[in-house]
């Protein structure tokens, strides 16, 4: 079939699909949401390892940081709540916007939903810019961890819904793909800015998000919302035309039934939130909530958030630290490039398994180096064990982002029923963002007591949900998003008792026994 198509198991026939330049150009426009996530991860890090910076907001910080070597431990030099609420302000933010981010995505659609997310990023940024102040600036980052929350929970469930099915996972990891150029862009834009003289060169760094945010704002006026999304709101005429337009062409007949079945299975669910806790929804919601855990306790952002901190504590220098932590953007980037190819080959389960080994291994190194080498008065690391440090680093870096950076965000947003997608996803983001904020929040106090202990803290965390993906995690590659009950739970050895006795629970409670017929 020109274009490709895939075979439905549900219907017995085949839903015509081909790769549209609408679908690839919305998709493009989309994941720029991930572009102004990842700037504003990426570029607290680098701010705040500039003295300008320091000295204006967090005087404190800046004198540890001067001090003569041996007056403070370098593991504790920015161990500052002020400093770790700078970054993890955007994440409280957050966790509380994507409960209003749920409603928006659900009743006004996905590409409002990133529409309101972009006014926050362009509001937030010229706040940050501006900051005269603490106060200021924390407000910015609030307003920008708002634009999160937004973004967050309509991106992905955007770009699984108009993607076809057998390249749905590559098209989702475009989200995740950008979140690692805004880290790397805001990476070589901190190098950049640390150089200009007079001091405000951070103001630079925080105004440049600007860009990827007026990007998401002209991208969400230009694409079009999801079938799903126009169908679900009573709108099937137009999600027709979109299914078509979409799919390049008009053998939809197939696909939009099943898309108006879901839909008004999704209508007869009154409190979407409390349909969450039903006992058939468990495998979805305990797997999203699960894997948004595992992934901030890889240690993937305490590196990221504070990359040139980290390599700075290690004896880099300020220079050097910000160029190493370009080298890591840069590995991030091209890591999720590999991502894109092949998880629609491999599938999601070898990726996150095959990760599991090498993150593993790279952080116990770590920590043996720096346990041997990094002394609580000692500002230096030779110029051998720092390169092997930043390969370490690197290789750890690149399995986070060709598996549990990217399969993080695009399991829990293919799995969950069309009835609860917005409400899981809504979860799903709460989650990611809560424990992002509790790493982004403690992690320099935690640097501080644990010292080169953290990696071995982080190591531990990355064996248990390696373990948990082994057993527990189903693979769902290419399989169509409304058949994932049928094709992927009720098959599954563990989740199947789930669905199969809440089955079960419904036929007795309409009247229905199904041991009467055996």
């Amino acid at each position: 079939m020109a274009g490709g198509g895939f075979a439905s198991a549900a219907s017995g026939g085949e839903f015509e699909a081909k790769i549209t330049p609408i679908v690839i150009i919305s998709c493009i426009m989309a994941a720029t949401g991930g572009l102004m996530f990842g700037y504003d991860v990426g570029v607290s890090g680098g701010v705040t390892s500039m003295p300008p910076f320091l000295k204006k907001f967090f005087p404190t910080v800046y004198k540890k940081t001067v001090q003569e070597k041996g007056l403070d431990s370098n593991y504790c030099k920015y161990d500052n709540q002020g400093l770790q609420l700078f970054t993890s302000s955007l994440y409280l933010a957050g966790l509380t916007a994507t409960f209003f981010a749920s409603y928006t995505t659900r009743r006004l659609g996905r590409r409002l939903t990133m529409l309101i997310a972009g006014f926050f990023f362009i509001c937030g940024v010229v706040l940050n810019a501006a900051a005269q102040d603490l106060a200021m600036l924390i407000v910015g980052r609030i307003l920008l961890g708002c634009g999160v929350g937004f973004a967050n929970q309509a991106v992905p469930v955007f770009l699984s819904e108009i993607a076809p099915p057998r390249i749905r996972g590559a098209l989702n990891i475009l989200f995740q793909l950008n979140v690692t150029i805004g880290i790397l862009f805001a990476n070589l834009v901190n190098y950049g800015t640390n150089k200009i003289k007079g001091g405000w060169g951070w103001r630079l760094s925080l105004g440049l998000a600007g860009i990827p945010a007026l990007m998401l704002t002209v991208g969400a006026l230009l694409v079009v919302d999801t079938p799903n999304s126009l169908i679900e709101r009573g709108r099937l005429d137009e999600g027709k035309a979109v299914l078509r337009k979409i799919r390049g062409t008009d053998n939809v007949e197939p696909e939009f039934l099943e898309l108006v079945e879901a839909s008004r299975v999704a209508k007869e669910v009154k409190h979407p939130f409390r349909n969450l806790l039903k006992r058939r929804n468990r495998p979805q919601i305990v797997i999203s909530i699960a894997l948004q855990i595992f992934q901030q306790f890889t240690g993937i952002n305490a590196i990221m958030f504070y990359a040139p901190v980290l390599f700075n504590t290690l004896g880099f220098g300020s220079d050097a630290s910000l160029y190493s932590a370009v080298i890591t953007g840069a590995v991030n980037v091209l890591s999720t490039v590999v991502s894109i190819y092949s998880v629609d080959k491999l599938g999601r389960r070898l990726l996150l398994l095959e990760a599991g080994v090498q993150m593993f291994l790279s952080q116990v190194a770590i920590a043996i180096i720096l346990g041997i080498k990094v002394k609580d008065d000692s500002n230096d690391l030779s110029k051998v064990y720092a390169v092997v440090v930043v390969v370490l680093v690197c290789t750890f870096v690149s399995s986070f982002a060709w598996s549990w950076g990217p399969l993080g965000w695009l399991i829990p947003s293919e799995t969950f029923p069309l009835e609860t997608r917005s409400a899981g996803q809504s979860v799903t983001v709460c989650v990611n963002l809560l424990f992002t904020f509790v790493i982004a929040q403690a992690f320099l106090s935690m640097l501080c007591h644990f010292k080169f202990g953290i990696f071995l803290f982080f190591s531990g965390w990355v064996f248990i949900m390696s373990v948990f993906v082994l057993f527990l995690l189903p693979e769902t590659k290419n399989i169509p998003i409304e058949e994932m009950t049928e094709r992927v739970w009720k098959q599954h050895w563990f989740w199947k008792r789930f669905i199969d006795d809440d089955d079960k629970a419904a036929n007795i409670s309409n009247g229905f026994d199904p041991s009467s017929v055996l």
